[in-house]
């Protein structure tokens, strides 16, 4: 049964990478005529840009999302030695078919769905009801810099494209990405921050002195370790010499000698734990320790309480994108260029769907890992995990910016 855990998820996304690059394939040409209103329309940049975010939340972020919800059932009743999901099931010809639990985030979208919404009496209606908004809105937006693939050549993606015709499409080609910031990164830290807001006002807004201590909890863990990510990114930042994501991916390109993880292995570490910090999930998870601690958002119910649910998770899946993109390459491959695998020549839409299934399976392996922290290592004390951010980790991250930066300096230099 855990082999489901991996072969579903790959499966899925396998699929999904055909499905969407002939998506692409499809409109791609279409945009590059002017024969009608209707084609232009079909090819302006917002509309584009529409289609690829739809995409990558509907089509990438929320499915993984889901099924992540499932994985953390079946991989802690594995780890446990437990039963697991078994509850959830659809009656179909007089049998209760339950296949394996996947039944479950059904259930849970349907429980938030038709759930009672409560509004505690004294609470401040308006903060109480932008708080899951502002809690699950960065983390949609932020998507819009994960390059999730290579560049697509119109016209062009049932023939083999050599390096020099990629590079001669780039301006015209279209990115696997939505929105190409050069400023990427700092868009990411920008955004990502408004969601301490979220948790703050959740715990204020609920008239509880319980969740309001529970959103002091969530607010300062979230900006103490937010000091350690951006510090911790840097190096990266001045290995590659650029802050746009889709620029870092191409930098980094297809050894994994050059990626991120093997020219800032101390970056990648410390990105990563305070990632993982800034999404409350254990042994980070005080602000929101259900059994022994009253988190932040204990009034809310029904889709709500949703919001901020599926927002843990979505999260979780973009702090795997982001660290796939930084650190292991993004879509790369070792043996993968523009026009084939190794010495094999491919057409153009088999290379991209190699690349985004590559790029799919980076980011479900390391939301695989954040599970597998998740039902290891015990809760931290709030004492231990303030101590760990500014004690441990932010003195670390300085240093290895210094180190990083006189590393550039000497060898930029030779």
């Amino acid at each position: 049964m855990g082999v489901l855990v991996f072969i579903i998820p790959i499966v899925f996304f396998t699929i999904l990478g055909v499905v969407a690059v002939g998506l692409f394939g499809w409109l791609l040409p279409m945009a590059g005529a002017s024969s009608s209103a209707w084609v232009a329309w079909m090819g302006a940049s917002w509309f584009v840009a529409l289609v690829k975010a739809l995409y990558i939340i509907l089509g990438f972020a929320m499915p993984m999302a889901s099924v992540l919800t499932w994985m953390e059932r079946r991989q802690s009743a594995l780890i446990q030695d437990r039963v697991g999901p078994n509850r959830a099931f659809i009656p179909i010809l007089g049998r209760n078919v339950r296949a394996f639990g996947l039944m479950h985030f059904v259930a849970d979208a349907l429980k938030m769905l038709f759930k009672e919404d409560f509004v505690p009496a004294k609470a401040n209606r308006a903060l109480f009801s932008l708080a899951p908004v502002l809690a699950i809105a960065p983390v949609f937006i932020v998507f819009a810099i994960v390059p999730f693939g290579g560049t697509v050549c119109a016209g062009q993606l049932t023939s083999v494209v050599t390096r020099e015709q990629l590079a001669a499409c780039a301006a015209d080609g279209v990115r696997m990405q939505v929105a190409h910031l050069d400023v990427g990164m700092l868009f990411y830290f920008a955004i990502a921050s408004i969601a301490v807001y979220g948790s703050t006002l959740a715990g204020w807004a609920s008239y509880n002195k319980w969740s309001l201590l529970g959103g002091l909890r969530a607010s300062s863990q979230m900006m103490s370790y937010e000091v350690t990510m951006g510090l911790a990114i840097l190096g990266a930042f001045l290995v590659y010499g650029s802050l746009e994501p889709m620029a870092i991916v191409e930098a980094q390109g297809s050894s994994p000698l050059h990626w991120g993880i093997v020219t800032q292995p101390i970056g990648f570490i410390l990105f990563f734990t305070a990632s993982i910090a800034e999404s409350k999930r254990t042994p980070f998870d005080i602000p929101e320790g259900e059994p022994e601690v009253i988190g932040y958002f204990v009034e809310y119910s029904g889709l709500r309480f949703g919001m901020f649910f599926l927002a843990e998770f979505i999260e979780i899946v973009f702090i795997s994108a982001i660290v796939t993109t930084v650190f292991l390459g993004g879509w790369q491959l070792p043996g993968l260029s523009a026009s084939g695998l190794f010495d094999w020549q491919l057409p153009h839409w088999v290379v991209l769907t190699i690349g985004f299934t590559t790029f799919a399976f980076k980011t479900f392996f390391l939301c695989w890992l954040q599970l597998m922290i998740r039902w290891t290592l015990p809760r931290m004390r709030p004492d231990q995990l303030m101590s760990l951010g500014w004690k441990k980790l932010l003195p670390v991250s300085i240093v290895n910016v210094i180190v990083t930066a006189f590393a550039v300096l000497w060898f930029g230099g030779k």
